[in-house]
């Protein structure tokens, strides 16, 4: 396995010290490290991977070097624009090292939201002309293609990636966390289904989000019709839950968002804003972390995320920091007239032995009927 300690010399060696983008649990180890403020690197996290594409693209205009972007393969995805109509050889000619997780490598068991993305990744490297290797656990090979990337940018000034693997990295051993007094967000989950009836419409966001509601459902022998789960197209699951509550206006639609989805797609407040739907309930679980792939720090806290909902047309929006205050607010949230918000602090982990929801097809089938029988 490759040490992080022998890819930050490796990277140095390059001149590759500027590193953007959004987490990726395939190489987690290598993100934790980013984190812990090595002299000579800097670290600059974004909320979506165009926004990084560009960061990338103002690095290299101000200094002539070479930054590095990493990604997951589905965040690759929203780079298209940016890669072809930025950085790309029929405009500026910009040069970045691309740093892709590969969830989803075709013959290895991977959740159904990453398989698409994974079969077709080095498929959609060659449509865009961009050179790529797939990086190597062995230090020696591993400089050896990062020289080989490096000497492709000089002479093309084009972006080059290099795909990682499961396993490339060796693991880093986990840094205990300083204790919390906030819930965590299974706890509050389980609270909230409290006050959620089987009538209701339930939507809920990428990552751990869903397992836990799915684990809810599970444990408390609830019906399953009413819920949505959108194990992935971070950021999306506030607009799923917009298209449906506009078409059932009699129902109430409730979407459960985390701080970093959220920030993905943070447009989607305006939208739903405008629109003004008065059967919607924004629940956001705030914990300042990419939780599914490590825990590393996002921007939440650069946001007021109450003031942001009313700023876009929510027509109020709460705080809670405790147990006792989701049981005494979550009632009145529900009564109020929508579009409305309900930010949840909560602390970063969860549990490592959460299931997975069933068949997609089958959750799709099921939310279908249900939704069939509301007005």
């Amino acid at each position: 396995m490759l040490r992080c300690n022998e890819f930050a010399e490796i990277c140095k060696n390059f001149n590759l010290t500027f590193f953007t983008g959004v987490p990726d649990s395939t190489y987690k180890s290598w993100m934790s490290f980013l984190e812990e403020d090595h002299p000579g690197f800097t670290n600059v996290p974004t909320v979506n991977e165009c926004e990084a594409t560009a960061v990338c693209a103002g690095y290299h205009l101000a200094t002539g070097k070479f930054p590095v972007l990493y990604m997951q393969n589905s965040g690759f995805g929203k780079t298209v624009n940016p890669l072809t109509s930025l950085l790309g050889p029929d405009i500026y000619k910009i040069p970045a090292l691309l740093m892709i997780g590969w969830r989803g490598e075709p013959g290895k068991p991977e959740a159904h939201q990453h398989r698409q993305i994974g079969r077709i990744m080095t498929d959609l490297l060659d449509l865009l002309d961009v050179r790529y290797s797939i990086l190597s656990d062995d230090a020696g090979e591993a400089a050896n293609q990062i020289n080989e990337a490096v000497n492709y940018m000089k002479i093309e000034s084009q972006p080059y990636a290099l795909v990682v693997r499961k396993g490339v990295f060796e693991p880093l051993e986990a840094k205990p966390k300083p204790a919390s007094d906030l819930m965590s967000r299974e706890e509050a989950i389980f609270a909230i289904m409290e006050h959620i009836s089987d009538e209701d419409i339930l939507v809920s966001t990428t990552g751990k989000t869903s397992r836990e509601l799915n684990e809810a459902y599970q444990q408390l022998e609830r019906t399953t019709a009413n819920k949505f789960y959108n194990p992935g197209a971070m950021g999306c699951a506030p607009s799923i839950a917009l298209g449906v509550a506009l078409q059932k206006p009699h129902s109430c639609v409730f979407t459960m968002d985390g701080d970093g989805a959220l920030l993905m797609q943070m447009g989607a407040l305006a939208t739903i804003g405008i629109q003004q739907p008065s059967n919607y309930y924004h629940i956001l679980f705030d914990n300042n972390a990419h939780e599914s792939t490590g825990g590393q720090i996002n921007n939440s806290d650069a946001v007021d995320f109450r003031a942001l909902a009313k700023s876009c047309g929510y027509k109020d929006a709460t705080i809670v920091r405790s147990k006792d205050a989701l049981a005494e607010e979550f009632p009145k949230f529900a009564e109020a007239d929508g579009p409305v918000m309900l930010v949840v602090k909560i602390r970063t982990g969860s549990r490592p032995d959460l299931s997975r929801p069933e068949e997609p097809l089958e959750i799709k089938r099921k939310f279908m009927e249900h939704l069939d029988t509301l007005s």
